[in-house]
């Protein structure tokens, strides 16, 4: 890629995210009052964090049987209020074992 046209997809790219994050401030004027926007506005992240890590989890080994096997028991532990760590190591020694698993059969 050129250097010129590199700095030019920066440019472009910078300003977009400039604008979809500074728009919403300066086009509100007053604290927002709705409980229906501010619910809504509160889970945004969470979807959007959602929406990205699900299909990226399900396709992250080359078997889509072992990585669904380690997506639950991360979720089930993440559920039952388990660390970070915790359900990193049990999430990727399930999906290891799996793989085995299925290799065996």
């Amino acid at each position: 890629m050129e250097d010129k046209s590199f700095w030019l997809y920066l440019l472009v790219l910078a300003g977009s995210t400039y604008l979809i994050r500074a728009l919403p401030f300066a086009a509100m004027q007053k604290k927002v009052k709705s409980t229906f926007i501010k619910s809504f506005l509160y889970y945004i992240p969470y979807t959007v964090l959602s929406a990205m890590t699900f299909p990226a989890a399900l396709y992250a080994t080359g078997n889509e049987l072992a990585a669904a096997a380690g997506l639950i028991a991360a979720t089930v532990l993440a559920v039952l209020g388990k660390g970070l760590t915790v359900v990193a190591i049990a999430s990727s020694v399930t999906v290891f074992a799996a793989e085995k698993l299925i290799e065996l059969l």
